[in-house]
């Protein structure tokens, strides 16, 4: 099976947009997929790709502006990541705006005689840096430079003037602060998130400075003749609150890009691209009644009408009624929407008899998943000669296994259906590959998807086998499935819901612990709930639920869920802990 952007072509459906790309070269960072994102939410396209990357291939892509990531390497060291030979030559006389960040700035200064050493002094966290701004507070003092700090109020950020972290000075402090400003020959400050070690001490010919610190001289560069910027902090991060704006500048007021990318115009212009690429063959995917899956189902089905054809299988390990509320409310958007349902879960629970090790579970269920869907497929005769399966791959997965520093340790193993067997011949059809998961939620209300469908919290595809620590049972997944209803319900009545970025209840059968329940003596199992908060599932602290809340679920589980009598909470973060147990 193959698989690409739509189909089978390679070509990417962002090439239909007249607005200008940014390509985003990846050394490394742990950042480097916020620049993406950024940049997605000013409206300009843009794509990773490694730092290596040959200057052909970048030709081919074809950027409006190349933006450098920082990385955890030194310029200096043998080794060390940097880009092909010839490109800043290459920037240069296309009129292609680069930006450099953090290790990206020290690479675009190496490569063009500049120097970089080792500071004395590292600088990690928030920061003041000291705009170099004429004397009436208007432009910065060398280079030109208005177009990137365009916007960015002086000596306020965010809403907090630097030097006044408890409130308001007296007038006399007022007054002196001023006059250390004029001293300092009208310096204002901005709030910024650096992370380095190294520094840049020597900038190339051409370059001017526009921002530093104590202990950085060269915060901000550019060389304006050759749209050249290095950012020595993070603008990628909220951590520096106009770094949007920093970033917008850039992108639109230097580089020229145009706003132009919505998910409006994606859906009209990745309609046209399926149409092209599926022609008339006809297109099978799974349904999960996740978002993914749900939301690639609505695309290709208002793309190609009743030649798409989902199977819905349920494994007895989905959410309680799971299965036949996902039906009736696709259904409900999508009347004429093709829908197999069926019920695996005996075979499901059967093979899982007995197994207690998660990554035997994940294992397990996957395979047996493909063997359900390829049956499924060859019992209703829905494959055809040239049909396409329908995958929910996202753009993460694809910035996952093209970064520079590669893929990541394998912690779990991912399900999915990408283990279909060759003899099935399909190519495989990826509509959402160009997009994150915000931006599939934007399209999936695009199409007209209810809210409650859209913003549903993620599900591990192992459903609830990972969420029952030790063996997996009919019985402990029934319990699992009512308390982890109940904790839902009392979220969404709390109007919490949309607040946390995942809730679920994970059930610890092989702790059961000692209660009283009337007069009797019991010994029945604990539960756990988990709420966490996040943006991109990488990192994510716990939801602190108010206690009127925990007090209300603690109390239904108990007396309604036969079979617990003690929840408790995780209050763990992510790392060192993972958001599923298992």
């Amino acid at each position: 099976m193959t698989g690409t952007g739509v189909g089978t072509d390679g070509s990417s459906t962002a090439a239909e947009f007249d607005g200008g790309r940014v390509l985003v070269l990846d050394f490394g960072s742990q950042y480097s997929h916020l620049i993406v994102r950024r940049l997605r939410e000013i409206g300009v396209y843009s794509e990773l790709r490694r730092c290596d990357t040959k200057l052909d291939d970048i030709k081919a892509f074809a950027p409006s502006a190349v933006i450098l990531s920082g990385g955890p390497s030194s310029v200096y060291e043998d080794g060390s990541p940097h880009v092909c030979d010839s490109f800043f030559a290459w920037a240069a006389e296309a009129g292609v705006a680069v930006l450099g960040i953090c290790y990206g700035m020290q690479e675009m200064c190496h490569a063009l005689g500049g120097r970089v050493e080792c500071g004395a002094k590292r600088e990690f966290g928030s920061t003041w840096v000291q705009l170099h701004r004429e004397s009436n507070g208007d432009a910065p003092a060398e280079g030109n430079a208005v177009a990137l700090f365009a916007g960015i109020k002086a000596g306020v950020v965010g809403g907090v003037a630097p030097e006044e972290p408890n409130g308001a000075q007296t007038a006399e402090e007022d007054t002196e602060r001023e006059a250390k400003r004029a001293k300092r020959g009208g310096l204002n400050e901005m709030l910024v998130w650096m992370s380095h070690g190294d520094k840049v001490t020597k900038i190339p010919e051409g370059f001017k400075t526009f921002a530093s610190t104590s202990a950085c001289p060269y915060a901000a560069i550019g060389d304006p003749a050759r749209h050249f910027y290095g950012l020595q902090f993070h603008p990628e991060v909220t951590h520096t609150p106009e770094g949007a704006q920093l970033l917008r500048n850039f992108v639109i007021g230097i580089a020229g890009l145009k706003a132009t990318w919505t998910m409006k115009n994606f859906l009209q212009a990745e309609m046209r691209k399926i149409r092209e690429v599926v022609g008339d063959a006809h297109v099978i995917g799974a349904l999960s009644g996740g978002v993914d899956s749900t939301v690639a189902a609505a695309l290709i089905h208002k793309a190609v009408g009743d030649r798409f054809h989902g199977v819905l299988i349920d494994t007895g390990l989905l959410r309680k009624d799971e299965a036949k509320t996902t039906l009736a409310k696709l259904k409900e958007c999508f009347p004429t929407l093709s829908i197999e349902c069926v019920d695996a879960s005996e075979a499901f629970l059967s093979k899982l008899k007995g197994v207690r090790d998660p990554e035997k579970k994940r294992k397990i269920i996957g395979g047996l998943f493909v063997d359900e869907f390829v049956r499924v497929v060859e019992e209703k005769k829905l494959q055809t000669e040239n049909a396409f399966l329908l995958q929910g791959t996202l753009y993460p997965d694809v910035i996952e296994s093209c970064s520079f520093k590669g893929p990541s340790h394998t912690i779990k193993t991912h399900h999915n259906v990408g283990g279909l067997p060759e003899k099935m011949k399909m190519k495989v059809l990826e509509p959402l590959r160009e997009l994150f998961k915000d931006e599939v939620r934007a399209l999936g209300i695009e199409l007209g998807l209810p809210h409650e469908r859209v913003y549903r919290h993620p599900f591990p595809g192992p459903g609830l086998a990972v969420r029952i620590v030790g063996e997996v049972t009919a019985d402990r997944v029934k319990v699992l499935q009512e308390a982890d209803a109940i904790f839902i319900q009392e979220i969404r009545k709390a109007n919490l819901y949309d607040k946390i970025a995942q809730a679920f209840v994970v059930l610890l059968p092989d702790a059961p612990s000692v209660g009283v329940m009337g007069d009797c003596r019991t010994y029945q199992w604990t539960c756990v709930l988990r709420a966490v908060e996040t943006t991109d599932f990488m990192t994510a602290d716990w939801f602190r639920l108010p206690h009127d809340v925990l007090a209300t679920c603690s109390t239904r589980i108990i007396n309604e869920v036969k079979g617990i009598n003690r929840v408790t909470m995780d209050v763990s973060s992510k790392p060192p802990a993972t958001i599923e147990w298992e």
